[in-house]
């Protein structure tokens, strides 16, 4: 299918349905009786930046003062429950204010409860959710929420080195692990395959499709991260626990783990040459810092807090989430976003005790990134503000910003390959919008396409999470998971590389991948393209509710046609998939 043919799916994209997408609502799940459980477990709404392990914590209401609406203390956990999963990824935990404005009692109480209950209720053009109109939340909620809003909120507590080393469990000593790898698993070919429900990993043979291991770890993990050397496998899940396991095992498995925070979505370990596997990073949402940890056992040392001013303003923000971290090939540096001071921090582990750290000012509301083919430098989206920064690793040093010309960029680690007319560029695909950005990536080859966006085209729809290919593959795959169109969320785009002409918008091949999966029930979403070690595969999850069938789906990367579908009653809604070389390397 072309896209001259997807004009009528792109019109289901109304407003209205797009600030449910992008606020974390769920279009596709109006009629449920149950607005929260919905919540809970349909997959759209699960990806979306809820702060969903903080609503579990229980809170006291704030001193009461005269005038404050009554409230119960049972009506003021749920509220706050509510707002933690439905609000604070873009209001802020504190409601200070971050991708959406600041709900602070000096602001809600001038607007007054009937002003919050009609906005809760009807939403704005500026992206607010019209969570009473759309049948998400009963007038019952809506009112409670608006009672909620005039009360102070509560304070999550901090996470510091007692609670840190409290939760670190070395379960295997380093001296007592094998001391070569003591099982017939290709490593390299092997997928870590995120189980985001059920609170586990699942590691999947890239060679004969067998489930080797399904283990235990945080809840909801986000990503998976390989040691330098390739042996360890790290992850972390939104609850900010760590998982640290040793793929030589005879039966892989945990050998240390660490909770860093409340809510965390990354972490990462040292891979310039000579501090390979030396320690390992990890970033969270709630406290807002990151932690260095020892790489072989995940012993915290060093905590370090990212409250701050914001770049622009030079306002105090008090809670700057830490969003994407890398680790650096050309110094012995970590890349580590802050999110809503709009910094990039470089931070230098060769002396934790002197730590330095080069402080880039970049753009608010950074969220994910990668690293172009040199992997010199790191391309990352605020997404918010529709917009890439380039940072030079090897000189430390911011080198650009540019609009992406569509909205909100979503781009994963991006694609890396190299375009007919515009040699080596990195792409992305957006959350609201259905267009692909190219950016040029090769600064002395071609200069003048260097760091500005060369192009962009169309693929299936709006809601885009993740895009991909391979240096072996002609071909480049762009999903549409939050799309609330079924039919576009469970296909995938396909350009062919080598016909992608300048001045010409590009034809694709959709492939029906929820179709091929075979699922009978719900509406499976599919999400993350992701290659086998060779470049001959590519692997999609086909992402369900909970309580209801899930798959992976592989796909002959030349043919584009169907190899496998992957069933199993252990594969509960599988989402992230992470294969160990690709990661290993950065190659994508």
């Amino acid at each position: 299918m072309g896209h001259r043919l997807k004009t009528a799916r792109r019109a289901l994209l109304s407003s209205a349905a797009l600030a449910l997408m992008l606020a974390g609502g769920s279009a596709w799940a109006q009629a449920k009786e149950d607005p929260q459980e919905a919540h809970a477990t349909t997959p759209g709404d699960q990806y979306q930046p809820s702060m969903t392990t903080l609503a579990e914590i229980q809170v006291e209401i704030p001193g009461r003062k005269e005038g404050d609406p009554v409230m119960t203390q049972e009506e003021f956990q749920l509220g706050t429950k509510i707002y933690f999963e439905r609000c604070a990824g873009c209001h802020g935990v504190l409601r200070k204010g971050a991708t959406g404005k600041p709900l602070t009692t000096d602001i809600t109480r001038e607007n007054g409860y009937d002003y919050l209950h009609s906005f809760i209720t009807y939403g704005s053009p500026a992206g607010m959710p019209n969570w009473g109109t759309s049948g998400e939340l009963t007038d019952e909620t809506i009112d409670l929420m608006a009672r909620y809003l005039l009360l102070e909120p509560p304070a999550p507590p901090e996470f510091g080195m007692p609670e840190m080393r409290d939760s670190w469990k070395l379960v295997v000593a380093p001296e007592d692990r094998p001391t070569k790898k003591m099982n017939d698993i290709d490593i390299e070919n092997l997928m870590s395959v995120t189980l985001r429900d059920s609170g586990e990993i699942a590691l999947i043979d890239g060679n004969t499709y067998e489930i080797r291991s399904v283990l235990k770890t945080g809840y909801a993990v986000h990503i998976s991260r390989i040691s330098a050397s390739g042996r360890y496998l790290f992850v972390i899940g939104r609850d900010a626990r760590v998982n640290m396991i040793d793929l030589w095992m005879e039966e892989p498995g945990t050998v240390a783990e660490i909770k860093i925070g409340m809510e965390a979505r990354s972490v990462e370990t040292s891979k310039m040459e000579g501090w390979e596997d030396k320690y390992a990073i990890a970033g969270a949402y709630w406290p807002p810092q990151y932690v260095i940890m020892d790489g072989d056992t995940l012993e915290p040392k060093k905590i370090v807090s990212t409250r701050g001013n914001i770049y622009d303003e030079q306002t105090y923000h008090p809670e700057p989430r830490v969003a994407a971290i890398l680790a650096s090939h050309y110094r012995p540096e970590f890349i580590v976003n802050v999110k809503e001071t709009g910094k990039i921090l470089l931070v230098d582990y060769t002396d934790l005790k002197n730590l330095k750290t080069t402080e880039i000012e970049a753009e608010r509301f950074l969220h994910d990134g990668g690293l172009d083919s040199t992997h010199r430098y790191f391309i990352t989206a605020a997404n918010a503000r529709n917009k890439l920064v380039v940072i030079d690793t090897k000189e430390g040093k911011l080198v650009a910003i540019t609009d992406t010309e569509g909205l909100t960029p979503h781009p994963g680690r991006g694609a890396n390959f190299v375009h007919p007319d515009f040699g080596p560029v990195w792409a992305t695909s957006h959350l609201g919008d259905e267009s692909v950005a190219l950016i040029g990536t090769d600064p002395e080859g071609h200069a003048d396409k260097a760091w500005k966006i060369v192009d962009t085209f169309e693929a299936l729809g709006g809601g885009s999470l993740f895009i991909k290919t391979h240096p072996n593959s002609d071909n480049l795959y762009v999903d549409a998971t939050l799309n609330p169109d079924a039919e576009t969320s469970a296909s995938v785009a396909v350009f062919k590389i080598s016909d992608l002409k300048e001045g010409e918008e590009p034809e694709y091949t959709t492939l029906p991948i929820g179709e091929w999966a075979g699922v009978a029930e719900g509406q499976p979403r599919v999400v993350q393209p992701e290659f086998n070690k060779q470049g001959t595969e590519v692997w999609f999850s086909v992402w369900n509710a909970k309580d209801k069938e899930s798959a992976i789906v592989v796909v002959d990367d030349k043919t584009l046609e169907l190899k496998k579908v992957i069933k199993d009653p252990r594969l509960i809604t599988p989402t992230g998939k992470f294969n160990v070389l690709n990661t290993q390397k950065d190659i994508y």
